[in-house]
């Protein structure tokens, strides 16, 4: 592994998420790595390009997010992504794997190795769609943030945060229904990636369960480290802790 002045960060976020959720993430994790690179980019229909259309595949995605990425990507980067954005690092890693020095996922899952029930819990259905259907945004955020963080100290914050990041960049319904559509579909076959990956997940994630991350890590032998109070949104839950894993494994 290079030194850590060569580490060249590219964080994407999950469904309906831009690069402002990182929150405090970004500076735990330029602390961990005071001379590195980073490059939070946003998804098609979140963030800057909330005005755009999201394609409804992962890979029509990932080339969006590499159009973006031609502007930041001198060499190869290690790839960090969240949820949806774990899979479009997946498939990034399988497609053009010269541009992934390594990659660390958090709380992904994937179709064909993890059943659907595991992907999506069943437990969450009632509360996803009541949030999703929420049309008062504050109570739509907050609603979420019960959904996927379990930091239940900073929720009144948080909630005002992602609110505010909701109303002045707007994700539409057909983005989130299409990201959805994108992750429900993504099926990456039985192909290991080349570049080194390591798996983050949480036992509290009540959204996805932690059990689809060990499934992923025993079939590949990737490395595996769980949280173990964390909810689905781990970069918010345990910013600190995340930095420190990914410290931990590239010094390996």
């Amino acid at each position: 592994m290079p030194e850590q002045s060569a580490h060249h960060f590219i964080l994407l976020r999950g469904l309906t998420r831009e690069s402002a959720h990182w929150g405090n993430f970004i500076p735990q994790l330029q602390a961990a790595f005071p001379n590195a690179k980073l490059s939070p980019l946003d998804l098609p229909g979140a963030g800057s390009y909330f005005h755009k259309d999201s394609p409804n595949t992962i890979p029509g995605i990932l080339e969006q997010v590499r159009a973006q990425a031609y502007g930041v990507l001198t060499g190869p980067a290690t790839l960090i992504g969240m949820s949806l954005g774990g899979m479009i690092a997946w498939e990034w890693m399988l497609r053009y794997p010269e541009e992934a020095e390594s990659a660390v996922l958090i709380n992904i899952s994937l179709g064909g190795i993890n059943p659907f029930y595991q992907r999506l819990r069943w437990q969450c259905y009632g509360r996803l769609m009541t949030a999703a259907l929420e049309g008062h945004i504050e109570m739509r955020e907050s609603a979420l943030l019960a959904l996927l963080s379990n930091r239940i100290d900073d929720y009144r914050k948080i909630a005002a945060n992602w609110t505010a990041i909701q109303k002045a960049r707007p994700v539409s319904t057909r983005t989130a229904l299409r990201q959805l559509l994108a992750a429900a579909s993504y099926r990456p076959g039985d192909s290991k990636p080349e570049p080194p990956v390591l798996m983050l997940n949480s036992l509290g994630d009540k959204l996805v369960a932690p059990q689809c991350s060990k499934v992923i890590a025993q079939k590949w032998q990737l490395e595996l480290r769980t949280h173990p109070w964390g909810g689905h949104d781990l970069t918010l839950d345990g910013d600190e802790w995340v930095a420190a894993k990914i410290n931990e494994w590239l010094k390996t």
